[in-house]
């Protein structure tokens, strides 16, 4: 059991609200569903809306005052409240849309409970900003990070933004990586949570300030929460003076990450 009855509540508002998303894609997958586009070849499905639904319809009844970064609906609630939830109800909708099942369902309180559900495994983790969890068939286990599969995923999504100092197809190709490590691509933040439960030994992303984002906020949440070593890809702390993610599940792992990174510029 978690023990802060304050960030508990909040814990299982997270979860409640990521299961009622994971129920909606669940129910939904397989369906010919209509596309939103976004531009620069981006969009969204039905289920990416109707499950932003559910869940914001979780939250609201819970935590009516509080303000709401959704993915499709964008910023919704008083911008002063004080509390912000972000919501990433399908990561991993071009996968969904083709019919894979490696997605996921992000809820996350800004600095504070997180929950990410896997909706084809069952598998719901969570957190309440201090320890972490991995919840199935009702039971609840801590996670427990390893390095052993030496399985990194590396995200290839487009756009580049650290290119030409640091692009993630040129980290694939590196000899100091391909001695230590296997890439993976699986397109979607599921693959956090598999780092937070020892399926993954790391996680490399490009990008920006990734804490505030929907992607990607719950994941880090979870990977802290279950002790891996996260940064930056340029070894800052996650935040404005940092930039893209480095997740990896213990700090040898994350200095070898590192040392492969900074080569590579």
């Amino acid at each position: 059991m978690i023990n802060s009855p304050a960030s508990t509540d909040d814990a299982d508002v997270a979860i409640a609200a990521a299961q009622a998303g994971a129920d909606v894609v669940r129910d939904m997958y397989g369906q010919r569903l209509a596309r939103i586009d976004k531009g620069a070849g981006d969009f969204a499905t039905a289920a990416d809306v109707a499950a932003e639904k559910a869940i914001l319809d979780v939250i609201r009844a819970a935590r009516p005052g509080d303000a709401v970064l959704g993915e499709e609906g964008g910023q919704q609630g008083a911008a002063d409240s004080g509390r912000q939830w972000l919501v990433d109800p399908l990561c991993g909708t071009l996968n969904y849309a083709v019919g894979n099942m490696l997605v996921a369902v992000n809820v996350a309180l800004r600095g504070g409970a997180a929950a990410v559900a896997d909706p084809f495994s069952g598998e719901i983790f969570f957190t309440d900003g201090e320890s972490a969890r991995v919840r199935q068939n009702g039971v609840d286990t801590r996670p427990a990070p390893t390095p052993e599969t030496r399985l990194v995923d590396v995200n290839l999504d487009p756009p580049f933004p650290g290119a030409p100092g640091f692009r993630a197809v040129d980290l694939l190709a590196h000899p100091g990586f391909t001695e230590r490590f296997r890439p993976r691509v699986v397109s979607t933040t599921l693959a956090l949570t598999w780092v937070a439960a020892g399926k993954r030994a790391a996680y490399v992303t490009d990008g920006g300030d990734l804490s505030g984002s929907v992607h990607f906020a719950a994941g880090i949440a979870l990977c802290r929460a279950a002790g891996c070593v996260v940064t930056g890809i340029d070894g800052a702390p996650i935040g404005p003076a940092g930039r893209g993610l480095v997740a990896a599940a213990d700090a040898e792992t994350h200095g070898l990450l590192m040392s492969v990174i900074r080569s590579g510029r």
